[in-house]
């Protein structure tokens, strides 16, 4: 098995060493990319097929063929790194991952998934697989279902039609309706169905290990094709809560809205991540979690209102990132990119595209929201200070206004937090210039008044 990583809007050339991929493999590595649903219309939306090379989009996680696998890692650096390992590279992206998916991961497990070996499809499969077993050592879940049978003794209730008919001539036999609890449940189904793809796809050793023992463990459970898998049976109680990551990983190796799980002709199957929905979900995971006993909630991709309207017909409908509500009212709207944002020596406009501005402040002026935010991950190449720039619209010292702004998420989660919700507390409290100075005339004149009234009333 040929393994190569390439890291995002990377090259990586034909050849036979380490360091480039043969060209037949490449061939079929393309072929397996343009099956997946972010290939895109042109079919080069994750892999760019040049004559002397490939060239890695902004999609990242891993593409096998039977005979060769590619990585992609995503450029996410620290203030101050020029050029991070593979190893610490997939060790931030399975964080992502996880703080997007709701999912713990610990400290003995960030131990032992083996960031440095192991391609990123095999990290997340090893950690599935640890969580999987310690569920189960616990017991399967089981739910009361219901059961016909013939038995010797009565058990439950007596179906009378059933025993009249085609027991007519059976006496000894009491045809018995009952509930009985049962592991064979949709639940179960999909962990099984999981474990059943995954032991297809698994490459390193121990992952096949772990996965013949847990498909013998789920041997007595109903094998379910993934597309008829009833997700919407499953109850999550509190006999049960611990199965909900679980389930999250579940969802994301048999499809989900992260990514794109594909089966094609060839015989491959990969496993992708667009940065920018990634990006955009970690940063409202985390903004849930700073606003928790507060006033302030974000919701994602909402809003939903239209740019146009061809007389009572809306055309053109907005889902910004994110949404900050102060209560019922819109504070903060923020649109995340998954760009390499410049410093202001090299450009005044910082890389910013300009279609993003026009987009932020179409956002604003729908919503009636006077405060709008283009929010950019921090990378190495930038001073170690975020990123904070306030740019006011269409005049000088207006109110309305555009923040630019950037997100260390290399380092402890708990500092990513405390940054995060103070970026986004600053902008709620802070008032412009203008509308400052405004308000301290009127107050100035205000207190006149009021001391003058005084004196002619000989108040004290």
């Amino acid at each position: 098995m040929i393994r190569r990583t390439v890291r995002e809007w990377e090259r990586i050339s034909y050849g036979t060493d380490e360091n480039t991929i043969p060209t037949q493999y490449a061939d079929r590595i393309v072929a397996e990319a343009k099956a997946s649903a972010f290939s895109g219309h042109g079919g080069e939306g994750i892999l760019e097929h040049g004559r002397k090379g490939l060239r890695a989009r902004g999609v990242v996680g891993v593409i096998a063929t039977p005979s060769c696998q590619l990585e992609i890692l995503p450029k996410i650096e620290g203030p101050g790194e020029s050029n991070s390992d593979d190893a610490t590279l997939r060790r931030r992206l399975i964080h992502m991952l996880a703080i997007a998916m709701n999912t713990h991961v610990d400290a003995r497990a960030i131990t032992q998934l083996g960031w440095q070996r192991d391609t990123v499809l095999e990290l997340l499969i090893r950690l599935y697989c640890n969580k999987l077993a310690d569920a189960l050592r616990r017991g399967f879940p089981q739910q009361y279902a219901n059961h016909e049978d013939d038995l010797p003794s009565l058990r439950g209730r007596l179906d009378v039609n059933r025993q009249f008919t085609t027991l007519a001539f059976s006496p000894q036999k009491l045809a018995c309706r009952f509930d009985a609890r049962s592991p064979d449940i949709s639940l179960n189904q999909v962990m099984r169905a999981v474990v059943a793809k995954l032991c297809r796809i698994a490459q390193a050793p121990d992952n096949q290990r772990i996965l013949r023992e847990l498909s013998f463990a789920y041997a007595d459970i109903s094998e379910v094709f993934p597309s008829a898998l009833r997700w919407d049976l499953i109850v999550l109680d509190r006999t049960n809560t611990r199965w909900q990551e679980l389930l999250s990983l579940a969802r994301l190796f048999l499809g989900d809205r992260h990514q794109q799980t594909t089966t094609g002709s060839i015989e491959g199957h990969a496993l992708l991540f667009k940065m920018n929905t990634l990006f955009e979900e970690y940063v409202a995971r985390l903004l849930a979690r700073a606003f928790a006993g507060t006033d302030l909630s974000v919701s994602a991709q909402g809003g939903h209102r239209n740019c146009l309207f061809e007389g009572n017909t809306g055309r053109f409908q907005t889902r910004p990132d994110l949404i900050v509500r102060q209560g019922d009212r819109i504070a903060l709207i923020i649109d995340t990119k998954w760009k390499r944002i410049t410093g202001r020596i090299e450009d005044p406009k910082r890389g910013v595209s300009q279609s993003d501005v026009y987009q932020v402040m179409t956002y604003g002026r729908l919503y009636d929201c006077p405060k709008v935010m283009l929010l950019y991950p921090h990378h190495g190449e930038l001073k170690r200070d975020p990123i904070l720039k306030r740019y006011s619209i269409a005049k000088r010292d207006a109110e309305e206004s555009v923040f630019v702004a950037t997100l260390d998420i290399s380092g402890p989660l708990r500092e990513q937090q405390i940054a995060l919700k103070g970026l986004i507390m600053d902008r709620l409290d802070s008032v412009p210039a203008a509308r400052r100075e405004r308000q301290d005339t009127v107050a100035r004149q205000s207190f006149r008044h009021v001391s003058n009234d005084r004196i002619r009333t000989g108040s004290a």
